[in-house]
């Protein structure tokens, strides 16, 4: 293959590569990303629909990175955690799994508090924004479907109450967005 030089590699670069592929070239590469890491396989399995819970591996490492195991000494990692709803929503994006990923981030959030609590405000600033993503992704749902997320994120705001500010915030944010204050 001829090798770009003096330039870092593009998109566009890599499109006409892989438009000079025939199908099967196309699928042996395909099946080399999907065999390189775990990501690629759980993007796979997502935008397929394939499997029955495509969204376990998002939020086993949302789980992993904003309630790590503190017996075990891992570390926390709010961006890690949002990185895998990212993912997710470049992989299909469909709102009902977005608004299950995140407010399973939030319950998530709340596990780790309710064991050993914190008092990083970077981790209370990601827990709000990330409620307001859940807010978000529930009003693009039809109203039938809204009921259980909003549920979820009432026990959220609930137990955000013992942290102060955050309790706060999840007040306002769901306020904002049409959701009785409880």
């Amino acid at each position: 293959m001829k090798k770009t030089r003096g330039k870092n590699p593009t998109w566009s670069d890599l499109k006409g590569r892989l438009a000079a592929l025939d199908r099967p070239a196309l699928l042996g590469l395909i099946q080399d990303l999907y065999a390189a890491s775990r990501d690629n396989q759980a993007f796979l399995h997502a935008r397929f629909a394939l499997g029955e819970d495509v969204l376990a591996p998002y939020k086993a490492t949302i789980h992993r990175w904003v309630c790590p195991d503190v017996i075990r000494n891992q570390n926390c990692s709010v961006t890690k955690a949002k990185g895998a709803i990212s993912d997710y929503r470049k992989a299909v994006g469909a709102p009902e799994g977005l608004a299950e990923l995140t407010v399973f981030y939030c319950e998530s959030c709340m596990e780790l508090l309710a064991c050993c609590g914190m008092e990083d405000e970077g981790y209370f600033g990601a827990l709000a924004r990330v409620f307001g993503q859940s807010l978000d992704a529930i009003a693009q749902l039809e109203p039938d479907r809204r009921t259980a997320f909003v549920e979820r994120l009432d026990r959220v705001r609930r137990e955000g109450r013992k942290w102060g500010g955050a309790g706060d915030d999840m007040n306002d944010l769901m306020k904002a967005h049409g959701f009785p204050k409880g």
